[in-house]
């Protein structure tokens, strides 16, 4: 039942085409572990090539037995395996960034690694529906826009995938006992420490319990409703865009009057939208450089220009709107 749900997971968002070589992130938990054998009782169906890709962050004594139990089960099911073993808070307390962080990224720039050594074009992590929930939630303590509502993309960049990000904590649980799975449990998850492990182990069973016991199927539907609202808004935005450009090279003019006509709403889409064709991404645009950037096309003021992050330059002169590289 699960596998055909994955499946249809897969098709329904596009994930995986025929022929693809994708890297599974396996950590040996029940998410990673659950992923792994469906894909690879799926490949024969949709004409796939699993790699493994595990990194051994270091930090806890059980972490080398776990490397070995996923070297031996992609042994045993014949996928090429990869392992990593770093000192992720060593290279935390270096970068001056927290351990999740830097476990994250160290993993992400070693499935990268894997994926250009053997020729892959996927990557797949083990993502799946409460982690959605907790990200939702996590986001909205932060302070998110609409956009945080979404959680986890299903599929980012055309690369990384998701394809149990439909699948319960609960139904995962169940599969590995089914399958006699047998996978690692990481114990810092019981501890409340980070603030995901908080939301996860405080938050969501205090929801559950007091408010709403299907909690993270309502968070959910939120979060897809969040998708499909923000594709639509980004459809009016591209269309909007097209009306209003004017020049494109390494830079972009938009026409300054037809924009101070458009709402608020698509005028801060539009102004992320360009950037991110200008500078490649968004990363550090807030809000506040968003409301600056209105209010400079507002006045009209041809000697002023705004620089809201390094590498990128706005001005308004002779009714155009001019975003630099």
């Amino acid at each position: 039942m699960l596998e055909e749900k994955v499946l249809n997971t897969i098709n329904k968002y596009n994930m995986i085409q025929s022929g693809d070589g994708i890297v599974i992130g396996v950590s040996g938990g029940p998410d990673s572990m659950t992923l792994l054998n469906i894909l690879n009782n799926l490949k024969e169906k949709l004409n796939i090539k699993l790699y493994v890709a595990h990194i051994n962050h270091s930090i806890r004594e059980e972490a080398d037995a776990e490397t070995e139990y996923v070297k031996e089960f992609c042994k045993k099911i014949d996928v090429e395996f990869f392992a990593k073993k770093v000192k992720v808070e060593e290279i935390a307390k270096e970068l001056k960034i927290g351990t999740e962080e830097a476990g994250r990224n160290i993993r992400y720039e070693f499935f990268e690694e894997v994926a250009h050594k053997v020729g892959a074009n996927k990557i797949a992590t083990a993502h799946n529906l409460n982690d959605n929930a907790e990200t939702v939630l996590m986001n909205i303590i932060r302070g998110t826009s609409v956009s945080g509502l979404k959680g986890i993309d299903k599929v980012r960049d055309g690369k990384y995938t998701r394809p149990i990000i439909e699948c319960s904590r609960a139904e995962i649980e169940d599969y590995c006992k089914e399958k006699n799975l047998n996978p690692r449990y990481d114990k810092s998850n019981n501890e409340n420490i980070y603030t995901r492990n908080k939301i996860r182990n405080l938050l969501i069973p205090f929801l559950q319990k007091e408010f709403n016991p299907n909690i993270v199927e309502g968070i959910n539907r939120l979060s897809q409703i969040a998708i499909e609202e923000e594709q639509f808004i980004n459809k009016v935005v591209e269309k909007e865009y097209e009306k209003l450009q004017i020049a494109v090279d390494n830079n972009i003019i938009l026409n300054l009057k037809e924009f101070n006509k458009l709402d608020y709403v698509i005028k801060s889409k539009l102004i992320l939208y360009t950037i991110s064709k200008v500078y490649g991404k968004t990363s550090g645009i807030e809000k506040k450089h968003i409301d600056d950037i209105i209010k400079l096309c507002d006045n009209n003021i041809g000697n002023k220009y705004l620089t809201p992050q390094k590498g990128i330059k706005i001005y308004v002169k002779k009714g155009k709107i001019f975003f630099l590289s």
